[in-house]
C-alpha cells in the first residue's frame, strides 16, 4: 500500500491565501519551522504501509500529514471528531498539515488507525527521544538538575451491567491523593530547569509516586529536586554516594509536630526550584488532559507521550525566543 500524494496548492488556494485567523496562522507557522519534522517522521515512514509492504486498499495518508494532525490535536486540545471538523473548516489547519482545498480530509477513524500503528510499533518513545535529542542539539536543555513530579489522570469508574460485570477499565486502578480517592492512571516525569520534559514513565494510578524517581534520575549527576513524597533516608544516601545533591523536600518525622525553621527555609528554596516541573502538567490540563481518552494502559501511555512531545515543541518556542 503506497503513500498517497496531496495535491499541490491550486488557484483557489492562492485566492484564499490571506484568509484565516492571523494569530493562529502565525503560531502554526512558528511551530512548523520549529519542529524537526524530517527527524520525527523518519521512523514512521519506515513502517510497512509507507514502504509498499502492505498490498491492497487505499494509499495511506502521508506520514508527515498524519503526524502534523496528531500534533494539532494536542496543541489545541481536540478530540478526533473535533480534529476532523477543524480540518474541514479551518484554512490555517489545512495549510499546516499540507492539505489543499481540493484534497480530501482524513476522518476520525484514520487518526485512530495512525495511533494504533504508533502503538504497535512502540514508536511513541522513539518520537519522544528524537524530540529531546533535537532540543538538546539546539542547546535548549538546561542540564542543572532533574525535577521529578507525577500527575494522576482520571479514568471513568464505569458501571455495573445487568449480568454483574462492569464497564470499568480493568487496567485502571484506585489511589488516594490529598485524602481523595482517584481512579485512573499516573504519569511521572523528569523535567530540566527550563521545564522541558526529558523522561517519563506511565502506569496505573496505584503505585506510589516515588516508585519511578530512581529510574527517571539514574543518569543525573548534579541535583534531584522533588516534593516530600519522594524523600527517604535510603534515597538521600544513594544520591549522596553518587555525588548528587538531594534537593528533595523534607517531611516531618514520626512524633514531630513541625519542621524546625532551618528545614522550613530549605523547603521553601526547594519549592521555588521545583515549581517549573508543574508547567508541563498545567499546560496539559489546560488542553483538556484531565481525564484519559481511552481504555487500557498502552493506548493511554501513547497518548501521554504524544502530549509530552507536543508540549516540548510548544515550550521550545518560548525558550528559543528568550535566548
Amino acid at each position: 500500500m503506497a503513500e498517497r500524494t496531496n495535491a499541490d496548492p491550486g488557484l483557489i488556494d492562492g485566492m484564499t491565501a490571506d484568509l484565516g485567523g492571523p494569530r493562529t496562522a502565525a503560531l502554526l507557522d512558528r511551530l512548523d519551522r520549529a519542529v524537526a519534522w524530517a527527524t520525527l517522521v523518519k521512523p514512521i515512514a519506515a513502517l510497512p504501509e509507507y514502504r509498499g509492504g502492505e498490498k491492497g486498499g487505499r494509499p495511506a495518508w502521508p506520514a508527515i500529514t498524519m503526524l502534523k494532525c496528531v500534533m494539532l490535536a494536542k496543541w489545541f486540545g481536540l478530540s478526533d471528531p473535533q480534529l476532523e471538523e477543524c480540518l474541514q473548516d479551518r484554512l490555517s489547519f489545512r495549510r499546516f498539515v499540507g492539505l489543499s482545498l481540493t484534497d480530501a480530509t482524513p476522518d476520525e477513524t484514520t487518526f485512530v488507525r495512525f495511533r494504533a500503528r504508533l502503538r504497535e510499533a512502540r514508536l511513541e518513545r522513539t518520537l519522544f527521544e528524537r524530540t529531546t535529542a533535537e532540543l538538546d542539539r539546539r542547546g535548549l536543555l538546561v542540564k542543572e538538575g532533574s525535577l521529578v513530579d507525577a500527575m494522576i489522570v482520571e479514568q471513568a469508574r464505569g458501571s455495573k451491567r445487568d449480568d454483574g460485570t462492569s464497564t470499568r477499565d480493568p487496567e485502571a486502578t484506585f489511589t488516594k491523593k490529598h485524602g481523595e480517592t482517584c481512579h485512573g492512571y499516573k504519569g511521572s516525569i523528569n523535567a530540566d530547569r527550563s521545564a522541558l520534559v526529558v523522561d517519563y514513565r506511565f502506569s496505573d494510578a496505584a503505585p506510589h509516586d516515588s516508585n519511578f524517581i530512581d529510574e527517571l534520575t539514574r543518569g543525573e549527576t548534579k541535583m534531584v529536586v522533588a516534593d516530600s513524597a519522594y524523600r527517604s533516608h535510603e534515597r538521600e544516601a544513594a544520591l549522596e554516594a553518587r555525588g548528587v545533591c538531594c534537593a528533595i523536600a523534607f517531611k516531618r518525622q514520626r512524633g514531630q509536630k513541625d519542621l524546625p525553621p532551618p528545614l522550613k527555609r530549605l523547603n521553601r528554596l526547594i519549592a521555588s526550584v521545583r515549581a517549573v516541573v508543574e508547567h508541563p502538567f498545567a499546560w496539559m490540563r489546560a488542553m483538556g488532559y484531565r481525564r484519559v481518552r481511552y481504555r487500557g494502559r498502552r493506548r493511554n501511555e501513547v497518548d501521554f507521550a504524544l502530549n509530552l512531545i507536543a508540549y516540548n515543541w510548544k515550550r521550545s518556542l518560548s525558550l528559543a525566543a528568550a535566548r
